[in-house]
């Protein structure tokens, strides 16, 4: 249901690197390790010069499928279980089998809520509001 982050985008894409917008002519390495080249950086100079900058990738919820959200929109969100509060999500974090909200409840504890159709009702992000299922949980 969230998209953690954008991958990079292949050859001939675009990315931010240190707040200038550049074109990717050629991507090699791994997911982890991507290594890219930038049109207009042609030499091994170039290349260093732009060694551990900072890249990010334009997000557009054209990049989202139905039902998915971008991990910082949620943050923030009130929980609710219908009427009852239930608290405020502080983040998103994936877990080996399934991405979970990490949710600050009133009286200090944390509750995990795994980001599943079962247990998460809706999702309004206009209205900054995620319902979910405590019962599901085995609350309530």
């Amino acid at each position: 249901m969230v998209e953690p982050a954008p991958e990079l985008p292949a050859g001939d894409g675009f990315v931010v690197v240190e707040g200038v917008t550049r074109r990717i002519v050629r991507r090699s390495g791994t997911t982890e390790r991507p290594i890219l080249r930038f049109e207009g950086a042609s030499s091994r100079d170039d290349a260093l010069a732009l060694r551990g900058a900072e890249i990010t990738i334009a997000r557009s919820d054209d990049m989202l499928d139905e039902g998915e959200f971008w991990a910082r929109d949620l943050e923030g969100c009130a929980v609710v279980d219908g009427d009852v509060a239930v608290g405020f999500v502080r983040r998103m974090s994936a877990l080996p089998s399934v991405e979970v909200l990490e949710v600050d409840r009133p009286d200090g504890s944390e509750l995990l809520v795994p980001m599943v159709r079962d247990c998460i009702r809706s999702v309004d992000l206009e209205g900054r509001r995620i319902d979910i299922d405590l019962g599901f949980l085995g609350e309530g």
